[in-house]
C-alpha cells in the first residue's frame, strides 16, 4: 500500500492528470494530457514523437484502468491511482521506457541533455500551468553539470514513481508538492 509520503507526492500529479477537475481520471483526461504534451517542440501532430507520447500516455491510462478501476465505472480516483503505484516497483522496465519517451519529448533541442529550461517545460506541461521551481533543478542534477543526461533522468523518473524515501532527489522531478 502506498505510503502517506507517496500519496502526498502524487496528489499533485493526480490533479494535473484530472483535466476537468472532477476528482476522477477518465480517458478524456488522458486525451487532454496528450494534447498538452503535443504543444512541446517536436511533439506536434503527425510526428513520430507525437505517436510515441500518445501511445505511452494512453498505454498508462489502460494500465491504470486495469489496475485501479475496481468498480468498473471507467473512472479512477486517487485511491485507485495508488493501487497502480503499488505495482510500479515490479514494473521497472516499463517505468524506464516511459522515462525514455518523456526525455525525448522534453529535450527540445535534441542535444541529449535536459537543461533547466527544458525541465521547466516538463513540469509545466504536466501541471498545465506555470510552476515555481526555485532550487528544484539543483536537487535533480546529480552530477552537478547543469543538465540531466538520459541515464540520470531515468534514475530520477524511477525514483519519482516508486520511491518512498523523501531524501531521494527524484521525488522533486515533477516539481514541488504540498506538505
Amino acid at each position: 500500500m502506498a505510503s502517506a509520503f507517496q500519496e502526498r507526492k502524487l496528489r499533485g500529479m493526480f490533479a494535473a492528470f484530472d483535466a476537468d477537475g472532477d476528482g476522477y481520471l477518465r480517458e478524456e483526461d488522458f486525451t487532454a494530457l496528450v494534447d498538452r504534451w503535443s504543444r512541446l517542440p517536436g511533439v506536434g501532430p503527425g510526428t513520430d514523437l507525437r505517436r510515441r507520447v500518445e501511445a505511452l500516455l494512453m498505454g498508462w491510462w489502460a494500465a491504470l484502468l486495469e489496475a485501479g478501476d475496481a468498480n468498473g465505472d471507467g473512472a479512477v480516483d486517487m485511491g485507485e491511482l495508488l493501487s497502480l503505484v503499488d505495482q510500479l516497483p515490479a514494473m521497472v522496465s516499463d517505468v524506464t521506457a516511459t522515462a525514455d519517451t518523456v526525455f525525448d519529448a522534453v529535450d527540445a533541442n535534441g542535444d541529449g541533455r535536459i537543461s533547466p529550461e527544458e525541465h521547466r517545460g516538463l513540469v509545466e506541461t504536466w501541471n498545465g500551468q506555470p510552476t515555481d521551481l526555485t532550487g528544484v533543478f539543483e536537487l535533480l542534477d546529480l552530477n552537478g553539470d547543469g543538465h540531466l543526461g538520459r541515464e540520470e533522468f531515468a534514475q530520477l523518473w524511477l525514483q519519482f514513481w516508486t520511491s518512498d524515501d523523501p531524501a531521494e532527489p527524484g521525488n522533486w522531478l515533477c516539481g514541488r508538492f504540498s506538505d
